[in-house]
């Protein structure tokens, strides 16, 4: 029987939420609804029931794309330490449904949400196919983004492999980094089931691919572009078959006993 995990709520400044905007969020709803099977609700797409995304129409202060949040239990307050780390707000704070919201910039840019809730805590469901996965920052600067970040929401970055890894506060891993050029971006991910044919499936609905499929450890992703330009990655994990091999020479022959 299939299963499936309602999240209830997420630790201080990890990510929590995602939301497109769109200049026509009616047909970006038709893609997306195709592509994850998600369902349209309003300003949100669900999956089977459970808020996963959000959708609003770009405008001034919302370009179009993919925006990644965070979730903060004083939004004043984070938004005081993203200043004080050299980062800018760009939208200030306001009311949206079920919580309040600034989007801010770190010092290349690249833009981040903020969302301090009331009775909604984010994308109600995780770690199965059409639902976030992890967030990835892209960045021709890697050095600065470790100061900032680390100084803005008490983030560590471990290297494995020459791959970034953001840690929380505990110590819990919650997002990539991974270096760029042109600029620095916040990279949205959702989970799959199968690479190829998510890449094949987006195509087909007028997306492109814009990265050949890559594995990093146990973990496939590629990097779409929908029908009208915003960016994101979908992600897929690896499944490795594990042989077993005995060598007859290191068993212990053992006395026989009548």
């Amino acid at each position: 029987m299939e299963r499936h995990m309602r999240i209830r709520g997420y630790a201080p400044l990890t990510p929590n939420w995602v939301e497109l905007a769109s200049a026509d969020p009616a047909r970006a709803a038709q893609f997306y609804g195709e592509l994850f099977g998600w369902e349209s609700a309003g300003d949100r797409f669900k999956l089977n029931g459970r808020a996963v995304a959000g959708l609003t129409r770009s405008g001034a202060d919302r370009p179009d794309g993919w925006l990644t949040h965070l979730s903060t239990p004083d939004l004043e307050d984070t938004l005081e330490q993203v200043a004080l780390a050299g980062g800018t707000c760009v939208s200030h704070p306001a009311d949206a449904h079920g919580g309040r919201r600034a989007i801010v910039a770190d010092p290349a840019g690249a833009l981040i949400g903020l969302w301090e809730p009331t009775d909604f805590a984010g994308a109600q469901a995780g770690g199965e196919p059409g639902t976030m996965s992890w967030p990835e920052l892209i960045t021709d600067d890697p050095h600065q983004a470790a100061r900032f970040y680390g100084s803005a929401f008490g983030w560590l970055l471990r290297h494995d492999f020459g791959v970034g890894e953001w840690l929380n506060q505990a110590h819990d891993a919650i997002a990539g980094l991974t270096s760029g050029y042109r600029g620095a971006w916040w990279r949205a991910a959702f989970q799959v089931e199968d690479i190829s044919a998510a890449v094949d499936h987006c195509e087909r609905l007028g997306g492109a691919l814009l990265a050949e499929p890559t594995e990093d450890g146990l973990t496939e992703f590629a990097v779409l572009r929908d029908p009208f330009g915003a960016r994101f990655t979908v992600a897929a994990p690896v499944h490795h078959p594990v042989e077993l091999t005995v060598s007859l020479s290191s068993m212990v022959a053992l006395p026989a006993f009548e």
